[in-house]
C-alpha cells in the first residue's frame, strides 16, 4: 500500500512537469508562425525573419539570470513564472493581431521559453533520481517532440476551420494554465542551493578554452539548422511547387515527425553505440540532405531532405552538450548556462538565411547558411570523442 501511494504522489508530480514539457514546445511554433506571419503582412524574408530572431535572442540574455533566479525561489516557482510569461505571450496575437504585437508576443514566448529551458529539467531531478532521471528526462523530451509536431498540423486546421492560423495559441495558453494550476498544487522538495552564483564574467571566460568555443558554435549551428528548417521547408515548397501556404506547412510536421522519431531512436543508439559514431551518421544525413534541396525540384524528394534533416539533427545537441561538460567537470554550471546560451544561434541563423535568399531572390539562399552549418558540424566530428 504504501507503494502504491509513493508511486501516486510520483504520478501527481510527474504529470504537471510533463505538461510543462509540452508547453516547452510551443517555442518551435514560431517556424510555423513566421510562414503566416510573412504572407499576412507581405512580408520580405529578412523582415519575417525576424520573428524566430525575436525569440532565441532572449537565450543569451536571461540564461544566467535564470539561474540567480532559481537560487532565490526555487526551481519550481521559477518554472511557474515561465508558464506566466508564456501564457501572456500567447494571448497577445489573440487580443490584437498586428506585427508589432505578434513581435511583442514572440520575445515574450523566447523570455518564458528561456527560463523553462533553464529550470524545468533540474526540477525533474528533484522528483526522480539515479538510473530513473536519465529516463524520465528522455521523456520529456519526447513529450516536447510531440507538441512540436503538433503544431504546424493545429495551425493549418485553425487557419482553415477559423480563418486565422493564430487561435492555435489560445489552444496552447490552455495548456500551458493547466500546467501553471497543477504545478502550483505540488509540493516538490528542492535541496538547499549553496556556493558561488555563476555570472557573466565566469560563463564567458570559459569561452577562451577553445573545446568550449568549438561546442558553443556547435549548438549555435544545431538549433540555427533546426529553426531555419523549421521556418523554410514550406517556403520551399511554395517557391519551387507553386502551393499556397496551406500546402506547404505540413513540411515542417514532417521535420518534426522524423525529429521525434529520431530522438526516440537515439536514445538506444546512444547507449549502445559511440557518441562519435552517432554524431558521424546524423551529420551525414543533413549533408546528403543539403544538397538534394539545392538539386531536388519535386514533392518528395523535397521531403525526403526535410526527413533526413530531422533525423540528422534529433541528437546533435545532447551529444555536444555531453561532451562539453564530459571536457570540464568541474564546471558543470557554468558550461551548461553557456551551452543554453548557444541557442541564440536561433537567432543568427534566420537572419542570416532571410538576408541571403533575399540577395539570392531564392530559398537557395537559406539553404546555403544553414550548409555552412552542416559543415561546421563536420568539422567539430573529429573533436567528439567515443565516450558521452
Amino acid at each position: 500500500m504504501t507503494q502504491e501511494k509513493q508511486n501516486s504522489s510520483l504520478t501527481a508530480k510527474l504529470v504537471p512537469v510533463m505538461l510543462a514539457f509540452f508547453a516547452m514546445s510551443f517555442v518551435d511554433s514560431v517556424g510555423t508562425a513566421t510562414n503566416y506571419v510573412k504572407e499576412s503582412f507581405n512580408l520580405s524574408n529578412t523582415v519575417a525573419n525576424l520573428c524566430p530572431s525575436m525569440v532565441f535572442f532572449w537565450f543569451l540574455v536571461c540564461s544566467v539570470p535564470t539561474g540567480m533566479l532559481m537560487n532565490k525561489i526555487g526551481r519550481r516557482k521559477t518554472v511557474l513564472v515561465s508558464l506566466i510569461v508564456t501564457v501572456a505571450a500567447l494571448a497577445l496575437p489573440l487580443m490584437y493581431y498586428h506585427f508589432a504585437t505578434l513581435m511583442l508576443a514572440f520575445a515574450l514566448l523566447g523570455i518564458g521559453n528561456a527560463i523553462m529551458q533553464v529550470s524545468l529539467n533540474p526540477l525533474v531531478s528533484n522528483i526522480v533520481s539515479g538510473q530513473k532521471l536519465a529516463s524520465f528526462m528522455t521523456f520529456g523530451q519526447f513529450v516536447k517532440a510531440i507538441g512540436s509536431f503538433i503544431a504546424p498540423i493545429l495551425a493549418a486546421w485553425c487557419a482553415a476551420r477559423f480563418n486565422n492560423w493564430a487561435f492555435m495559441y489560445g489552444v496552447f495558453a490552455l495548456e500551458a494554465l493547466v500546467a501553471f494550476v497543477l504545478l502550483a498544487r505540488e509540493d516538490i522538495q528542492e535541496e538547499e542551493l549553496s556556493g558561488k552564483i555563476t555570472g557573466f564574467k565566469e560563463a564567458f571566460a570559459l569561452l577562451g578554452d577553445p573545446m568550449i568555443l568549438l561546442c558553443f558554435v556547435g549548438i549555435m549551428c544545431h538549433v540555427g539548422i533546426d529553426v531555419g528548417t523549421n521556418t523554410t521547408a514550406p517556403q520551399i515548397l511554395i517557391d519551387r511547387l507553386g502551393w499556397t501556404l496551406s500546402q506547404a506547412i505540413y513540411a515542417t510536421s514532417v521535420y518534426f515527425m522524423f525529429r521525434t522519431i529520431g530522438c526516440f531512436l537515439g536514445a538506444f543508439l546512444l547507449a549502445k553505440y559511440s557518441a562519435k559514431g552517432v554524431f558521424r551518421i546524423s551529420v551525414s544525413f543533413m549533408l546528403v540532405a543539403m544538397i538534394g534541396l539545392f538539386v531536388f525540384h519535386n514533392q518528395w524528394p523535397i521531403y525526403a531532405c526535410i526527413a533526413l534533416i530531422g533525423l540528422g539533427n534529433s541528437n546533435i545537441f545532447s551529444i555536444i552538450f555531453s561532451q562539453a561538460l564530459l571536457y570540464r567537470p568541474d564546471k558543470k554550471n557554468e558550461v551548461s548556462g553557456l551551452m543554453i546560451m548557444g541557442l541564440i544561434g536561433g537567432t543568427v541563423f534566420p537572419l542570416l538565411m532571410g538576408y541571403a535568399s533575399d540577395l539570392m531572390g531564392s530559398q537557395n539562399g537559406s539553404v546555403l547558411v544553414m550548409t555552412l552549418g552542416v559543415l561546421y558540424l563536420l568539422c567539430l566530428m573529429g573533436k567528439i570523442k567515443s565516450a558521452a
